[in-house]
């Protein structure tokens, strides 16, 4: 048995998948989500998700077969950008803003990676799925940035600063809070660009 037949009652390997509402769906992935950040990613039960919703657990194990499963599933429904709308015109400040955007939900989207922290490493479903929903979007949407820098001639194309500007501002979101036990905040994030991330690139 493997350890995500252990979350799969007997009784549903050839049930037919039934059809849910998108409203009644997001409602199940908001409640693992929520859970998730509040409890961490063991104690996130199917029977837990079910009391939560009011629904049964066959419901749920008919829709999403495994708890993996279900969690991938509720992180693809998440999925955003924040950073796709930023273009000032000024490399300096797009970065301001990208780094005041990605403040707003750093409290919500740390929490998420710090409970999913083992479970990743050990589920590749769940890790692309994390990959998918937080990450490789919004550092697509960065780069993008500063592409458009470049283009503009504010940056050299090849500037060796260039390509550490997503983990450097991505890293200060999570590692925030291990160092100093506070979030890294717009108000935080924006300071790191301004005394960091403009000077490593030759921005004022």
């Amino acid at each position: 048995m493997t350890s995500q037949d252990a979350y799969r009652p007997e009784t549903v390997g050839t049930s037919r998948r039934s059809k849910l509402t998108p409203e009644r769906e997001q409602e199940f992935f908001d409640a693992v989500l929520d859970q998730l950040r509040s409890c961490g990613y063991d104690a996130v039960t199917m029977e837990g998700i079910a009391a939560s919703t009011r629904c049964s657990k066959s419901t749920l194990y008919r829709q999403w077969k495994t708890k993996p499963q279900f969690v991938a599933a509720a992180l693809r429904s998440s999925r955003r950008v924040r950073f796709t709308d930023i273009d000032t015109g000024s490399l300096a400040d797009d970065l301001r803003q990208a780094a005041a955007a990605a403040g707003e939900g750093a409290g919500k989207d740390t929490g998420l990676l710090q409970a999913l922290g083992h479970a990743v490493m050990e589920d590749p479903e769940l890790k692309c799925a994390l990959r998918e929903a937080l990450v490789e979007p919004e550092i697509a949407a960065l780069r993008a940035i500063l592409a458009r820098g470049v283009a503009r001639g504010e940056v050299p194309a090849g500037h060796p600063a260039l390509e550490y500007v997503p983990a450097q501002l991505f890293g200060m979101l999570r590692m925030r809070p291990v160092l100093e036990g506070e979030q890294a905040d717009s108000a935080y994030l924006v300071r790191f660009v301004e005394a960091v991330v403009l000077p490593a690139l030759g921005l004022p």
